[in-house]
């Protein structure tokens, strides 16, 4: 009982824009790093080799790292549409918890995943798994957004995490070695889902497929 109560002990809710602040340090971090001082960057990173020698602090700060302009871009990009989404149905606390427990648990994952294939040398950065566990968290909470691909091709929200799902478990079959984390982005929706169940008593898959929990047949 006691366990439950900690893991359910609500946040105060206020709002302080944590999403831009989160963007703020992720791009002061990435121009400290790349510009200043290059040799952080594997101290940074989340390395299973280092992880393992007790630099475990790098479950966090790999968030805060990227491996360029690009892959900061897209990855901040994603932040400010869906992040203050999401931070307005938590409160901006929440929210921040929310995002750094999956994304934490997320390259925990990882260091296992790489350790299993043999790639305890590779750095895992960027903040892709945190990204992932906010869109789907805005999915649950905005079942009906249409979300416009490429600025072209409307796609339900819901539909986009199972899209985005089956493509990540697609491409680490068929490249885990080309440069993505695919399963880094994977473990962000999982985390993202237990995060709903465990801590929010939400079940996400009942939000954002409704349809599967109705009866099929009507009642008396």
């Amino acid at each position: 009982m006691f366990e439950r109560t900690v893991i359910r002990r609500t946040l105060p809710y206020s709002l302080w824009n944590a999403s831009l602040w989160l963007i703020g340090v992720n791009v002061a971090v990435f121009l400290f790093v790349y510009y200043l001082a290059p040799g952080l960057y594997l101290r940074l990173a989340m390395v299973p080799a280092l992880v393992s020698r007790g630099w475990v602090w790098q479950f966090v700060t790999y968030l805060f790292v990227h491996g360029g302009i690009s892959h900061l871009f897209f990855n901040m990009l994603g932040l400010f549409f869906f992040g203050p989404y999401v931070e307005r149905e938590l409160g901006s606390a929440e929210f921040l918890l929310f995002y750094l427990v999956t994304g934490a648990l997320a390259g925990v994952f990882s260091f296992f995943a790489y350790s299993v294939f043999g790639a305890s040398g590779v750095p895992l950065v960027g903040a892709s798994g945190a990204i992932y566990a906010v869109l789907l968290a805005f999915a649950v909470y905005n079942p009906h957004a249409v979300i416009y691909v490429y600025g072209l091709l409307p796609v339900r929200a819901p539909w986009l995490v199972l899209g985005y799902s089956v493509m990540e478990l697609g491409s680490h079959f068929f490249s885990f070695r080309g440069g993505v984390a695919h399963l880094t982005h994977l473990a962000g929706f999982g985390f993202a889902a237990l995060y709903f169940g465990v801590r929010l008593g939400m079940n996400p898959v009942r939000r954002l497929f409704p349809s599967l929990f109705r009866p099929r047949f009507p009642r008396d």
